[in-house]
């Protein structure tokens, strides 16, 4: 049990190292994209929609990339809450129940124990809405006061408008509807939460479980 233990503290450190990796490329990108934008007066608000687009990709990269983290960290949360906890305390009551055989199942065929849109809003939450925010912010900044401010209600739909072939509106409905659906993602999604016997539960369809890993 102490070389299993180890060995899942191990895979779980690594994957989360991971995490940290595309963050950081999530940032840097962020940042090289607005300082591209405000660097020259021709350079259009366009860049920033497009640092948004790329801020996703890496939101989604890395929501995958947790989804496996928390499998060898659910697997460690659960050796130290039903089996080394019991120990420390002497009270081995807890013992009795399935984990063990859970655990065991999940080494032979290990399953996510969250789902896709639980992991996003959980990394969202957790970072990209800073990333977000900042984009976000220096995209208005643009629109309204970059190169020069926007005096009338025309000189914005000139600016917005993507030379005729887009209509002026469009920037304004795609920003929209993609904060729209971060509140929704925070409101409706279920929020990460501890490790228990429930989150290891599964359904079997046609002889395979819902959240086995692609391994």
């Amino acid at each position: 049990m102490v070389h299993l233990y180890r060995g899942e503290l191990h895979r779980a450190n690594q994957w989360r190292l991971r995490l940290d990796h595309t963050t950081n490329l999530a940032v840097l990108t962020t940042a090289g994209l607005v300082a591209y934008s405000f660097g020259e007066s021709d350079h259009k608000h366009w860049v920033l929609l497009g640092a948004i687009a790329m801020i996703t990709f890496f939101l989604i990269i890395e929501a995958r990339r947790f989804r496996y983290a928390d499998v060898w960290r659910a697997r460690v949360r659960m050796i130290e809450e039903h089996f080394y906890g019991p120990i420390l305390k002497r009270d081995f009551g807890g013992l009795g129940n399935d984990w063990g055989k859970l655990v065991a199942e999940d080494l032979f065929r290990p399953r996510f124990k969250m789902s896709a849109l639980v992991a996003i809003r959980g990394r969202f939450v957790k970072n990209y809405w800073a990333i977000y925010f900042v984009t976000i912010s220096a995209w208005v900044v643009k629109v309204l006061f970059v190169p020069v401010p926007i005096q009338t209600w025309h000189e914005l739909k000139s600016k917005l408008g993507g030379g005729g072939f887009i209509p002026w509106w469009s920037p304004l409905v795609l920003v929209g509807g993609f904060v729209l659906a971060l509140l929704l993602l925070v409101i409706l999604a279920a929020p990460v939460t501890s490790y228990d016997l429930e989150q290891w539960k599964f359904e079997k369809s046609n002889g395979n479980r819902k959240g086995d890993l692609d391994m």
